[in-house]
């Protein structure tokens, strides 16, 4: 039988950097979305699927003992890559599941994180929720809770930033040394906002970080936006840490500013492109249909930790 996976993209990352030394980073996860399909393989199968995705499929298809197995694989994706968004991690993640469902079995969420960590560098969107996930080797995965209303006014820097080739920087462990008080400050102050549903908090953490990240990865414009926050009526903005989208972050009450904000970004930074307005959402795959362990073919789910 078939299976049909969604999981979500991101607007690059609320917090990243180390404590410690320990790579981390917060999920932002938003409602684009990354859609496998995967199914056994006909006599002509269909592989819209990148190299990465492939992987994902081959590498579960081996944790299930089914190595060696054919199966058709297609991607239907509305984040694109290289930007930050999570595409990759949305496609692995959701290739792993779909992989799994039409075999008549379910990973947790932990498994997923493990084949696609064997992979390349992760982001959690596949976990429910907002976490703090180590995103190169795994080490840390912790729920921080559910995300409050909020939508993000996405724009991005222009470019393509490669996840692996970025995490495989000579510098970027000294650098991330030097943001470690910075970062951590960003890291308690999301934390605290996630806890208490304070979209200020989580704006002024998101902020913070992003800006102690203009020394890993500049973004044009950014310090402006940044000075530019209250008055367009946010709480704060955040970026990708290893790719080239930013975002600024509204409370849902206040998601009424957003058109009147994004003209004054056209008007003082035209060097940046606006692409979407999307909402702030718990992260996590969903099951469309096919495989479900009861034996149905039919079903929706949320995958939990």
């Amino acid at each position: 039988m078939k299976a049909k996976v969604q999981a979500p993209g991101s607007c690059g990352e609320l917090v990243q950097g180390t404590i410690k030394e320990q790579n981390f980073l917060i999920t932002c996860p938003i409602d684009l979305y990354s859609t496998v399909e995967v199914g056994p393989a006909p006599k002509h199968p269909r592989m819209a699927a990148g190299v990465k995705t492939l992987a994902a499929v081959a590498k579960t298809a081996e944790y299930l003992a089914v190595a060696g197995k054919s199966f058709e694989v297609v991607v239907r994706s509305e984040l694109p890559m290289g930007k930050g968004m999570a595409s990759s991690s949305a496609d692995i993640s959701a290739a792993c599941q779909a992989t799994a469902a039409t075999l008549g079995k379910l990973l947790t969420v932990d498994e997923i994180a493990d084949i696609a960590l064997s992979i390349e560098p992760t982001d959690g969107i596949f976990y429910t929720g907002v976490v703090m996930f180590d995103h190169v080797k795994g080490e840390l995965r912790r729920q921080l809770g559910a995300p409050p209303p909020m939508r993000i006014a996405v724009f991005d820097a222009g470019g393509e930033v490669d996840t692996l080739g970025f995490n495989q920087r000579t510098d970027l462990a000294g650098l991330n040394r030097k943001k470690e008080e910075a970062v951590a400050a960003a890291a308690e102050l999301v934390i605290r906002g996630l806890a208490a549903n304070d979209c200020s908090l989580i704006g002024r953490g998101a902020t913070l970080s992003a800006l102690a990240n203009q020394a890993i990865l500049y973004k044009p414009c950014l310090q402006t936006l940044a000075e530019l926050v209250p008055a367009l009526g946010a709480v704060g903005l955040n970026v990708a840490h290893s790719g080239t989208v930013l975002g600024i972050l509204f409370a849902e009450k206040d998601s009424w500013r957003i058109p009147a904000a994004v003209a004054v970004v056209r008007k003082v930074c035209p060097d940046i492109e606006y692409l979407h307005t999307v909402r702030f959402i718990s992260g996590g795959l969903t099951l469309q249909y096919g495989g479900m362990p009861d034996g149905k073919n039919t079903g929706s789910w949320r995958q939990s930790l």
